[in-house]
């Protein structure tokens, strides 16, 4: 991760003391450490050069990403292997 500088940090504040709190159901408010993380990442994902959304869907990096994301999801619903 890449460390922000002092203005991003000032700034992060600021826009967090304006934050709506969203208690309904369905998306809600992200911790602000999620949202540092996806700001440094958006531009550079973990040093490829690029930003998810500009990888190519059969690219190293995001057939991990897509590796990663289905066995959260099989862990998260206990779906075996073989289904």
């Amino acid at each position: 991760q890449v460390p922000l500088d002092l203005l991003s940090r000032l700034q992060l504040r600021t826009m967090a003391e304006g934050r709506v709190y969203n208690f309904s159901a369905g998306p809600s408010m992200m911790p602000l450490e999620v949202l540092e993380s996806v700001k440094s990442e958006m531009i550079n994902y973990k040093g490829s050069g690029m930003s998810v959304m500009e990888m190519s869907h059969r690219s190293k990096e995001f057939m991990g990403i897509a590796a990663d994301a289905e066995k959260d999801l099989r862990d998260l619903l206990g779906v075996p292997a073989d289904y």
